[in-house]
């Protein structure tokens, strides 16, 4: 299974056989609105704090995946999902809810494809029949722990992106209908010596080039193998140093064949200075937008790189830098690379 340095390929075609998604009210807003299966209109979501919200956005989109694969959360062998706050309490306690064998992770904003990863790895092993994985952020909850409250009102500089309140999930199973998960490449964690939280696109753009070169390496794969590349959330910023630091390495993607969901999910005019971030900011648009796509037949090969910065509040007061990772999976119709 592996291939390479750090690339796992998987031969017995782990199937994301259903998905649910669900966001805020900035998301019902925005350019993929239809992609979503349900849209919040109260950023509060009903509950007396932002992180009880943000727990019932993943428990929402957990449901509707399982629901939509007409399966019941018994069917499932273990649940994978992560989110920014503190020792994940939203993913921990949408476990205690949802009652399936649970594993939390936490790669920041690279979680969404680190868990499709691991779900991907573990089903093509016959470690399980059926995983659900899933990321999760919310806008509010977000600034109060790693900013400021949203209700400080703060001033950001143009380089700050903006948390995205969603959900995303996946039943992946060792059989059925959809879509095919091909392979993965694990990334190294690339400090190159930011420390700005407002620049979270620059801090990962290294990370994000690193792991696609290592894919394409790993897979011996022709630069134009890819309908989409799309990068989690480096925004206006991270997007093009990425692309620079590509070609500096060697890879020349075909133009417009490299993306970012970052920059997907809001419309033009939507206030987010350099675009979209959070763990539901890939998850979202990957399970739902992209993968409507590929339901549609207008992709039929794509890459995710869900892009991750690894910092903390307490990494941040004690003045370090932020080490950052990204994370590939690849999505295909049919057999792919197997």
């Amino acid at each position: 299974m592996l291939q390479g340095h750090q690339t796992w390929k998987f031969e017995n075609h782990p199937v994301i056989l259903s998905t649910g998604t669900v966001g805020g009210p900035f998301e019902a807003n925005g350019e993929l609105a239809d992609d979503f299966d349900l849209l919040h209109e109260d950023l509060w979501i009903g509950q007396e704090s932002y992180e009880k919200a943000q727990k019932v956005l993943l428990e929402e989109s957990i449901t509707r995946a399982i629901e939509k694969a007409e399966l019941r959360n018994e069917d499932i062998q273990f649940m994978f999902t992560g989110d920014l706050i503190n020792q994940l309490t939203p993913s921990s306690f949408a476990g205690r809810t949802l009652a399936i064998p649970y594993l939390g992770l936490f790669g920041a904003c690279s979680t969404s494809m680190e868990g499709l990863a691991l779900a991907a790895f573990i089903v093509n092993a016959k470690g399980a029949e059926r995983i659900v994985t899933a990321a999760s952020s919310h806008n509010a909850a977000t600034e109060k722990q790693f900013r400021y409250p949203t209700e400080y009102g703060g001033q950001k500089p143009p380089t700050a992106q903006w948390t995205v309140t969603a959900s995303g999930a996946a039943v992946v199973a060792n059989k059925g209908n959809g879509p095919v998960v091909t392979s993965a490449t694990i990334g190294k964690v690339i400090d190159m010596g930011l420390s700005d939280p407002f620049n979270m696109g620059g801090a990962m753009a290294p990370a994000a080039a690193d792991t696609i070169v290592s894919h394409f390496r790993d897979l011996d794969l022709p630069p134009d193998y890819y309908d989409l590349v799309a990068s989690g959330d480096l925004g206006e910023i991270g997007l093009p140093i990425a692309k620079e630091l590509l070609e500096q390495k060697g890879l020349y993607l075909p133009e417009g064949s490299f993306q970012d969901c970052g920059l997907m999910i809001y419309r033009e005019g939507q206030p987010v200075l350099a675009g979209a971030s959070g763990p539901g900011c890939s998850a979202s648009v990957t399970y739902g937008h992209l993968l409507n796509r590929m339901k549609r037949g207008e992709l039929k090969r794509i890459l995710i790189v869900a892009t991750g910065a690894l910092l903390s509040p307490l990494s941040f007061q004690q003045q370090e830098t932020i080490p950052c990772i990204a994370h590939a999976v690849s999505i295909e119709l049919g057999g792919g690379l197997a």
